[in-house]
């Protein structure tokens, strides 16, 4: 069996009472932990108490923003969850929002491609213990040296949708993580990277038979991220624009509850994991089968207890 991840923590289950779950994850066949960030806990501390908890798990961010950290914090910080899990800590890095970075972190969001390579490329070399004093081309760092650099030194991977920001990752990055695709799609995307060389991606995964709660929380979600534009243009590349154009059409007039009605029902049930968790595993093969490595199941609720979800969808 290949590599399938899971993401913590859990929605409405507190981060201390992960722990028992944690500690079984490995005997259920999970082979990674990965954490987000947007408003709810960081994308590093849960890391920490995971590499305590079930130190044979790898661990990732997905993603940690380049924009609302300083580059020096961000490699003090992954440096940490490095130590902690050395050789088993990959650090995800994208460019995340406009929302995120300008209108909660009170940030410029300029120039996002550069700031990414730019970021990468101070990365590497903080995390191999220079003293880097750089002008990017994006931010000037001045005679930044890590006190502990991490021995080995973390896989940087790059979040990434389309071609140019695949493309950085193929040539300069350890792996790429992508997210808001359907197995149908994964062929496309690995076309940009290439055979050997890791794909990640975020799986939205709603283990219910209840076909239409689960296309409600679906249309929800897919109305509230696939109308921000990185990501409407990432479809677009996919070629779901004509589909989605209604969606997007309602959203511009500002009418919330028509962008959800008018999502087709095709496009839902390829982009959320529906069914039985039977099925569900069976899909999220799929996304294996048709070219990913590092399938990472997000468990969206259905009224049952998410530990009991996680373990039902654990592959062995």
């Amino acid at each position: 069996m290949g590599r399938w991840g899971i993401t913590l923590p859990l929605t409405a289950v507190p981060l201390a009472e992960h722990r028992d779950l944690v500690r079984e994850l490995p005997d259920l066949g999970y082979t990674d932990v990965w954490t987000a960030e947007t408003a709810g806990t960081d994308a590093f501390t849960p890391l920490a108490l995971v590499a305590e908890w079930a130190p044979e798990l790898r661990l990732g961010t997905a993603i940690a923003p380049v924009y609302t950290r300083g580059p020096g914090l961000l490699a003090m910080t992954a440096a940490t969850v490095a130590e902690l899990a050395p050789d088993r800590f990959v650090l995800g890095i994208g460019t995340s929002s406009p929302v995120i970075v300008r209108g909660w972190n009170a940030q410029e969001f300029t120039e996002p491609y550069a700031r990414t390579r730019d970021t990468l490329r101070f990365l590497r070399s903080a995390f191999a213990g220079e003293k880097v004093t750089e002008r990017y081309p994006t931010f000037e760092i001045s005679k930044f040296r890590l006190e502990r650099p991490p021995q080995p030194p973390p896989q940087v991977m790059l979040a990434a949708l389309r071609p140019g920001m695949l493309r950085l990752a193929r040539k300069e990055a350890d792996g790429a993580i992508t997210n808001w695709l359907a197995p149908s799609d994964v062929p496309k995307v690995r076309a940009e990277v290439g055979d050997g060389f890791e794909l990640v991606a975020r799986v939205f995964v709603c283990p219910t038979e209840d076909v239409a709660a689960a296309r409600g929380l679906g249309r929800l979600l897919i109305s509230s991220y696939l109308t921000v534009p990185v990501y409407a243009a990432f479809h677009d590349w996919l070629g779901r624009g004509d589909a989605l154009k209604p969606m997007h059409d309602a959203w511009a007039a500002g009418d919330r509850q028509r962008a959800n009605e008018v999502i087709p029902d095709e496009v839902v049930d390829a982009l959320i994991v529906h069914g039985s968790p039977e099925r569900c595993r069976e899909i999220v093969g799929q996304y294996v089968e048709s070219g990913l490595d590092t399938p990472v199941i997000n468990v969206l609720p259905t009224g049952e207890d998410p530990r009991k979800v996680v373990r039902a969808l654990a592959p062995e």
